[in-house]
């Protein structure tokens, strides 16, 4: 398959509408997801329920994105606050959604489903400094099935970048650990440049190192002009990082074939 022949008119725009309204409400699962993990409740047990007064959502309640703007972000019962990361989660995959669409057309549903697992790993990273293997294991193995099915990279590269991917951190947190004598790095951080290796290939990894070390640098940077200086101690989500560096990865890996 040549995601060189995305087509950028009328039929890209369909495509990107299309991919931004599954976004929305794929991004309703995912903010699910997130915030019952972050609570040690299943996802798939029990209807959507206002935190505060316990009532169960109804339908119009419910509409990825909408519900939140036309609600202002409060339960329509008791007027409590609803978590904020439900609408910035459902916003935020459905422009993952509009972008893969709009430069891959009816092939975008490889990029949409890496950016959506993207979006999963790096809000719980922000929000918990975790990376659930589950997760980074399904990121992995959706990778290697869209190459499988012949989607680029081709396969090879992508067993290569999951090895180097997973090889380099890995050698770079040893490395650490035996200098400093305690760890540096996460221990999914490094399955999850593995599984990243195996969505974009081992010749973009070097990129998204790149990338991802300078939205640190600026996201420090942005702390210590507002006043909030960041301690020694302080741990940087580096799986939220990669994932906002891997997304525009692909996107450039594949709007460069086109």
């Amino acid at each position: 398959m040549d995601f060189g022949a995305a087509d950028f008119g009328a039929g890209s725009t369909i495509w990107a509408a299309s991919y931004g309204v599954a976004g929305a409400i794929v991004g309703s699962f995912v903010a699910a997801l997130v915030l019952r993990w972050l609570d040690d409740r299943s996802v798939l047990t029990g209807r959507s329920a206002c935190d505060a007064c316990g009532q169960t959502l109804r339908v119009w309640e419910l509409m990825p994105v909408l519900s939140a703007l036309w609600l202002r972000g409060r339960c329509a019962r008791c007027g409590a606050r609803i978590d904020p990361v439900h609408g910035r989660i459902e916003g935020l995959a459905a422009l993952i959604g509009v972008a893969a669409g709009w430069v891959a057309g009816p092939d975008g549903w490889t990029g949409a489903l890496f950016g959506w697992s993207l979006l999963a790993l790096g809000a719980l990273d922000a929000l918990a400094l975790w990376l659930p293997d589950r997760l980074t294991l399904w990121l992995a193995g959706t990778g290697m099935m869209t190459g499988a099915l012949g989607f680029g990279p081709s396969f090879g590269e992508r067993m290569l970048g999951g090895l180097v991917g997973f090889g380099l951190l890995w050698a770079i947190a040893a490395g650490y650990r035996r200098w400093r004598g305690r760890e540096g790095l996460g221990g999914g951080d490094a399955k999850l440049l593995g599984a990243i290796g195996l969505w974009l290939g081992w010749r973009m990894l070097p990129g998204v190192l790149l990338a991802a070390c300078l939205i640190g640098l600026g996201w420090v940077a942005v702390c210590h002009v507002l006043g909030r200086r960041m301690a020694g101690d302080d741990m940087v989500p580096l799986g939220t990082l990669l994932a906002l560096a891997a997304y525009p990865a692909w996107l450039l890996m594949i709007g460069s074939a086109s």
